[in-house]
């Protein structure tokens, strides 16, 4: 008796191979646009020490810090992370500049902060301050 030979043919095997060929189209551009946001959340996250410091200025002093050492904070370098190269106060404005080791979509770009005062209170709006897509923005930021 001849016993038969069990196995994937080589069709098969192709159109397995093709499978997997479309989900890593798919999955790849989105698994770098999530890390793209996550670069730009660690900004936003590295921000909250300066914002307090704005916050704080402008109780005490009814106006905004000129720059950082108005604010009593180090240089905008000393606000640096794995993707943001500095942090900067420049009156009502903190500006966060991503570089170091951040996607080439964000390095060199800004994101914009922008505090508004109300009685009691600071609202804080962000925005991209260049060509940073919106896609990449936090959707408070949208």
């Amino acid at each position: 008796m001849k016993i038969a030979e069990k196995g994937f043919t080589l069709i098969e095997l192709m159109i397995v191979v093709a499978i997997i060929g479309i989900l890593a189209m798919i999955a790849i551009p989105a698994y770098q646009n999530y890390l793209i946001r996550t670069q730009v959340a660690e900004g936003l996250a590295l921000s909250d020490t300066v914002k307090v410091a704005v916050a704080a200025y402008y109780n005490q002093k009814g106006a905004y810090p000129a720059n950082n050492s108005d604010a009593t904070l180090g240089p905008p370098t000393n606000y640096t992370g794995a993707y943001v190269n500095s942090i900067s106060v420049t009156g009502a404005v903190i500006s966060i500049q991503y570089g170091n080791n951040a996607n080439a979509q964000i390095s060199g770009q800004t994101v914009i902060i922008t505090a508004q005062s109300n009685p009691g209170s600071m609202d804080w709006e962000c925005a991209s301050g260049g060509t940073i897509s919106e896609t990449y923005l936090p959707s408070s930021c949208r």
